[in-house]
């Protein structure tokens, strides 16, 4: 389409032209040029023939005629806004028709102008005012959104990532909660860790299939449920049944699943009993280096309901080390500019370059250095939890 008007480096204005008087259309087109304004301009007699151009080419600005043959008073406005809801609109009024144009401006329209009293320095100023209005209103609902989405996520944040309920324990709680992607809709990774009044340490770190609010919801109800049966006495497989039991009452129609692996931790034996249900291994580091555990795994809850057996396996603890409980996001991602994913061979040979540092900068270095080497290619949420003691 042509571009008329204007400097090469002017703004470009898309206008659209809806007027059935081909009289009128050519006195605005001639204005057009006269503002000096740099436009293209596109001309439909007809709501029909509009809607049908705003459905193939994005318009900046609608010069809107009242009286087309399909449609007629401020109902064009809103038939007009449906295809194209951020694009200024300026009415088009008969000089009888003063009132129209402030009924117009509350039906949705950004300005009005009386025909044969419109001058192009008018013109100009209408339509630069509006296309500004537009954007600005556009910006500020897109602010909007994002701040309700921020706090929706923060809410739903607290669930996934709440704080360790913890009385004399002695170890040190390290847990980060990341979106796949920036702006991104939560997942339903979750987490916690619970003393119970025997004084044995318990961590859950799960992952609820898919993405969205309705997996961050049931990873929230999943969570609450873990932390209420610990408090309750529940412990080991029939923990699991009964997470598998309200995973499946919670899920509703979707075919969601969760994996999860439950650790107790016992300071006074030293030693930590896991549970996987379709869950990897945690990660130990010790003094001699860092390595992943050797452990029984059992079926992701919801998979085949009432049918999975998940066997304990008891790992004997040194005096001081730490536990790595995460989700897959840490190590599903790409390798650097290598097509392959980084793998727990892969995460493993980062933790050995890593600085020794304190537990929370560790955590936090690495994961910047897998978010670094993946560069966006896969987005996943992660959660890490770490455990460090010290009885030496």
């Amino acid at each position: 389409m042509d571009v008329s008007g204007g400097s090469a480096s002017a703004p470009l204005y898309r206008i659209l032209l809806i007027e059935d008087d081909e009289a009128d259309a050519v006195l605005v087109e001639e204005l057009l040029h006269d503002t000096g304004l740099r436009f293209e301009l596109t001309t439909r007699t007809t709501l029909a023939g509009a809607r049908t151009e705003l459905a193939t080419r994005a318009i900046d600005c609608i010069l809107l005629d009242l009286h087309l043959p399909d449609v007629s008073g401020t109902e064009a406005i809103a038939a007009i806004r449906e295809p194209a809801p951020h694009a200024a609109v300026i009415v088009l009024t008969g000089l009888s028709e003063r009132q129209a144009g402030a009924e117009a401006m509350t039906a949705g329209a950004q300005d009005y102008l009386v025909k044969g009293k419109v001058e192009a320095d008018l013109l100009h100023r209408t339509i630069r005012y509006a296309v500004y209005r537009s954007r600005t209103e556009r910006a500020g609902a897109e602010a909007q959104k994002a701040r309700l989405r921020a706090e929706e996520n923060a809410r739903l944040e607290r669930g996934l990532l709440p704080q360790p309920l913890l009385d004399t324990s002695t170890v040190t709680v390290t847990s980060r909660y990341l979106p796949g992607a920036e702006m991104a809709l939560l997942g339903g990774d979750f987490l916690d860790v619970v003393e119970s009044d025997d004084g044995l340490l318990h961590a859950v770190v799960g992952d609820v299939s898919g993405h969205g609010p309705d997996a961050a919801a049931l990873g929230v109800c999943l969570r609450i449920a873990w932390r209420s049966l610990i408090l309750a006495g529940h412990r080991g497989p029939h923990l699991l049944h009964l997470m598998e039991r309200i995973l499946i009452a919670e899920r509703g129609p979707q075919p969601l699943f969760a994996t999860c692996t439950l650790l107790t931790l016992d300071q006074k034996a030293a030693t930590a009993t896991l549970h996987l249900a379709g869950h990897h291994e945690p990660l130990l580091t010790t003094a001699e280096g860092t390595q992943e555990l050797v452990a029984s795994h059992g079926m992701a809850l919801g998979i085949a309901p009432k049918l999975g057996t998940w066997p304990a396996t008891v790992i004997s603890l040194p005096a001081t080390g730490a536990l790595t409980l995460y989700t897959d996001g840490l190590t599903e991602g790409h390798d650097g500019a290598n097509t392959a994913r980084l793998g727990v061979e892969g995460l493993l040979a980062l933790i050995h370059d890593l600085p020794p540092t304190d537990p929370a900068t560790h955590v936090d270095l690495l994961i910047a250095e897998t978010q670094a080497r993946n560069a966006g290619r896969h987005t996943d949420d992660l959660a890490v939890l770490r455990l460090d003691w010290n009885h030496a």
